[in-house]
């Protein structure tokens, strides 16, 4: 099969193309055909090594394919099944090795690219929301990054819940992707210092919650974005690492929150998995969820993806056609 190896930690250049051994499916497993992979910050931190893990690896966390071989013990899954799934590495090939109980079932009104647009990022935004912190109709948020993938898809979520919204983007393009999404205010980070304008939105009182994917150069900016018991949730650090802090500044800046969640601890157990899956691809399916920028990449062309998502040239999903 074909696929992306890497071999060391680095830059995108250290994504290898070219032919690797087809993988057998163990037990519990199940052989999958990829269609699509999405491409997430997730793997650029595994391809450089800020979160490390066994080399040689092939990357990818997130994809859309069809069932072509059970392994043995596996009786609740059939081939031929459109199947999704994230948090499993190895989806930049061909050809995939999962564990049945971790496939998420795709619903027919729902295409292979929306699937995969929507599984990790997607459920990312819906555990953010309602489970790390539960966004209340009314109460101002702060999300950097509004129009990224993640971003857009939080946006259009807590409009929906009611949430007032300030968005952060640095480019007049962005900001209106995320205006279309439902961000009640933007500021542009390049232009203005969105403490100051999260500050002067609320009349002094600062944010509920900062959802903060950008890590080193807004964490402590964020910090001081936020009202009296305030919830700091980062989930990213697309700028490099959040600067470490001395947790007692959580007291005089409001005996604030801070949270450093990840998706895989909110869909441990597969009623979790399936429940959140169910949400977002129910939203889609009624309209109420849209994808709404999304970028096509090439298999062999995954190191370009990685360039452009970490140079900021893009807006919402990556894919990779495969």
């Amino acid at each position: 099969m074909k696929g992306i190896q890497i071999k060391r930690y680095g830059g995108p250049e250290v994504m290898e193309y070219g032919e690797l051994p087809d993988p057998v499916p163990g037990e519990g497993e199940v052989l999958v055909r990829v269609k699509v992979a999405g491409v997430n910050f997730t793997d650029t931190y595994q391809r450089t090594g800020l979160y490390p893990g066994a080399l040689p690896f092939t990357p990818g966390v997130e994809g859309v394919g069809i069932v072509e071989k059970l392994g043995s013990g596996v009786t609740d899954v059939e081939v031929g099944a459109r199947v999704g799934w994230v948090m499993i590495k190895g989806g930049y090939a061909e050809l995939v090795a999962l564990p049945a109980q971790r496939l998420v079932p795709i619903p027919d009104a729902i295409d292979d690219r929306t699937a995969a647009a929507l599984l990790l990022q997607g459920m990312t935004a819906h555990f953010l929301l309602t489970d790390c912190y539960r966004v209340k109709n009314g109460e101002w948020i702060l999300i950097h990054a509004a129009a990224g993938g993640v971003g857009l898809l939080m946006t259009q979520i807590a409009h929906r819940i009611g949430a007032r919204i300030i968005g952060t983007t640095s480019t007049d393009e962005k900001a209106a992707l995320a205006r279309e999404a439902g961000a009640d205010e933007i500021v542009l980070y390049t232009k203005e210092d969105f403490q100051e304008a999260a500050r002067r939105i609320t009349e002094g009182v600062g944010v509920s919650v900062v959802y903060d994917s950008v890590g080193k150069t807004t964490f402590l900016k964020s910090l001081d974005s936020l009202e009296p018991r305030g919830y700091m949730v980062l989930f990213g650090g697309s700028s490099g690492p959040a600067p470490s802090i001395d947790p007692m500044i959580l007291n005089p800046k409001g005996s604030l929150f801070l949270t450093r969640p990840t998706l895989g601890n909110y869909v441990s157990t597969r009623e979790e998995l399936l429940r959140r899956a169910a949400d977002i691809f129910g939203w889609a399916a009624k309209g109420e969820l849209e994808v709404r920028a999304v970028h096509d990449y090439a298999l062999a062309d995954a190191a370009m993806a990685h360039e452009d998502l970490e140079g900021r040239k893009t807006t919402g999903k990556i894919l990779l056609s495969i």
